[in-house]
């Protein structure tokens, strides 16, 4: 009963290809290629995962990448079609910004970076990249801003205010 819900989850899941490399290694013979490929999935719900694998042959990476987001996939506190509160967030290379914004406004935010809100879910929001312009960190940068979100609720809680 649990992997028919798993199934379910599955069909609703919308899959977007965020990059694709080629590499390229000279052999005796020639070059050979391989390429890597990085996807995102998500239910428009509050879940996102992504998924960044390699292969040599462009449509067997991005079926392990899509394996590999499905099995990532995430939960993240939201509110209304916004987020909570402001975050700021650095991986590697990559610093974000992601801020709440009123109803109405939509995303505005880079092509990589708005591919993770979209699928996400959220609808209104402001995000600025201010450092690294590399894919892969962008993605996982969102995904940690999205992870370090908080709901106001339950940190009152947390701290024992009552509201």
């Amino acid at each position: 009963m649990v992997k028919q819900e798993a199934n379910e989850l599955n069909k609703e899941l919308d899959e977007k290809v965020i990059y694709i490399n080629r590499c390229a290694k000279v052999v005796k013979g020639g070059r050979k290629f391989s390429f890597s490929a990085l996807i995102l999935v998500g239910d428009g719900d509050g879940n996102v995962g992504y998924g960044f694998s390699k292969a040599n042959e462009v449509s067997d990476a991005i079926r392990k990448g899509t394996d590999a987001a499905k099995k990532n996939m995430m939960t993240f506190e939201r509110e209304g079609a916004s987020i909570p509160h402001e975050v700021i967030v650095d991986y590697d290379g990559a610093r974000l910004l992601l801020k709440p914004a009123p109803e109405g406004t939509g995303v505005v935010a880079g092509s990589k970076v708005r591919a993770v809100l979209e699928l996400a879910g959220i609808k209104d929001v402001v995000a600025k990249s201010l450092g690294s312009n590399n894919p892969i960190n962008q993605v996982r940068a969102t995904i940690k801003a999205l992870l370090s979100l908080r709901n106001r609720k339950t940190c009152f809680e947390e701290r024992g205010i009552s509201l």
